[in-house]
């Protein structure tokens, strides 16, 4: 028996695998959950679909998570073949790379909102629309993915961290909001990870070794804990847990100098 039998999810954010999105999906899949995914662009839908090959029975489906049409739509077909949802990940975020390469003073109007509307205000969207769903398994639990430079200035992040800022402030709201539903809504704070989104940041090769020679365990995070800790908030063992940024960095967090 898995941990998920019977449960259901939808993930949006798979690239490739590399994907922490992937990786995630891999532990939900391994422990029993049937799960959808979502894709942006034919130049994704392959990968995605390569990959979920190796799932049982997978649900694959096009969104674009500025366009709330596309939402709708998702969810609807969510409906027609699971009849309910218990789990909603979110793994996306963009910021145009002038944007990210620049110094923050130099952000962009544009620049600004686009990074908000994907990287942020997409979880709100998507929650609001996951919530019949959700309601018809008396409850849900709702992940997001957000990174150190949401309370810290980090060198090359940018206009992402404060991006991901917005994002964690978000889970705190949809937290209290939607608690007396019974619906969870945390985020994982991983570490870096030469995932595709990473390679835009300015510097990335660098801050990885950062990590790895400054983190208490002098190591780099492993996609497969990311996805083992995803596993935990997203199943019975954290039901007392929500509103909360659970680091997955190998305790790079905890130091100073």
């Amino acid at each position: 028996m898995g941990l998920l039998d019977g449960k259901t999810g939808i993930i949006f954010g798979v690239a490739n695998k590399r994907s922490i999105a992937w990786a995630i999906a891999q532990s939900l899949a391994n422990e029993g959950m049937r799960l959808a995914f979502t894709y942006q662009g034919e130049r994704l839908k392959e990968n995605v679909e390569e990959l979920c090959s190796t799932l049982t029975d997978p649900l694959i489906l096009p969104c674009d998570v500025t366009i709330d049409a596309e939402i709708d739509a998702v969810f609807q077909t969510v409906d027609e073949k699971f009849g309910r949802l218990d789990t909603l990940v979110h793994s996306v975020a963009f910021a145009p790379r002038e944007d990210l390469e620049n110094d923050f003073v130099r952000t962009s109007r544009d620049g600004f909102k686009t990074a908000h509307d994907i990287s942020a205000y997409s979880l709100v969207g998507l929650t609001r629309a996951a919530l019949p769903l959700f309601e018809k398994s008396g409850g849900g639990n709702v992940l997001a993915m957000s990174y150190y430079g949401a309370v810290k200035a980090v060198e090359g992040y940018n206009l992402m961290g404060v991006a991901k800022s917005s994002l964690e402030s978000s889970v705190r709201y949809l937290a209290a909001n939607l608690g007396p539903k019974g619906i969870r809504v945390n985020a994982i704070s991983a570490g870096p990870v030469n995932t595709l989104a990473a390679r835009g940041i300015k510097g990335f090769t660098t801050m990885l070794k950062h990590h790895a020679d400054r983190a208490p365990l002098r190591r780099n995070v492993e996609l497969e804990e990311i996805g083992s800790a995803a596993l935990f908030l997203c199943s019975r063992m954290a039901s007392g847990i929500t509103g909360e940024v659970l680091y997955v960095d190998c305790g790079y967090n905890i130091v100073g100098l």
